[in-house]
């Protein structure tokens, strides 16, 4: 049986920087649909509660093949366009609207939050809903937005949809269920591939 053994300080005295390849970040594990996931996460507000939404939706890869591993957060302001600065995100009380959660998707892709719609955060700003996405695969976390469907002039005049291209645009909205629900697919790749935000302090 031959013997494998690590490069120590002697294998690698002598070498000049630019010897050395560079390597990628490390990527995320699958670690995270178990160990970052909390009790009540994806309740923002109580399931079933009169105010409750039910936002959905499945995580697709660059083959369209379901995500079963990846995790979300979302951010949002409560249904009067308030942005909360409450605590309690981690340890939920059923009462305090917090603005933050946290779902693993599971075996088949999905993700299930319980929410309101959130209401603008100006006169005639278009709502929506912040959300960051986790996945094997990823050197870093994505950031994209759900606008909600239903006004139409305020989507019309939002500066980030009007940078878009009608079909990339579209990737960005929700769809609104018979229950009243909204709908949201992620594709992290690929055909109807998700818009995804770059901000500053993230670029790297």
């Amino acid at each position: 049986m031959s013997e494998t053994r690590a490069a120590g300080p002697s294998a690698l005295a002598g070498r000049a920087p630019g010897d050395f390849e560079p390597t990628p970040g490390q990527t995320i594990g699958p670690f995270y649909g178990f160990a970052l996931p909390y009790e009540k996460g994806n309740e923002l507000v109580p399931i079933g509660s009169a105010r409750s939404v039910r936002l959905t939706g499945t995580v697709y890869d660059g083959h369209g093949e379901p995500v079963p591993d990846a995790m979300l957060e979302i951010w949002q302001a409560d249904e009067h366009g308030r942005i909360s600065a409450e605590p309690g995100s981690l340890r939920r009380d059923g009462f305090s609207f917090t603005g933050f959660g946290r779902e693993a998707t599971d075996d088949a892709g999905r993700y299930t939050f319980s929410t309101v719609d959130p209401g603008p955060t100006e006169e005639g700003a278009a709502p929506f809903i912040s959300v960051v996405v986790f996945a094997r695969g990823l050197l870093n976390r994505l950031f994209t937005r759900i606008y909600l469907p239903e006004d139409a002039a305020a989507l019309a005049n939002d500066p980030l949809l009007r940078s878009l291209e009608p079909e990339r645009r579209a990737t960005l909205i929700g769809r609104r269920e018979a229950d009243g629900g909204l709908r949201f697919d992620i594709r992290l790749q690929g055909d109807g591939e998700t818009v995804f935000l770059q901000f500053p302090r993230n670029a790297d």
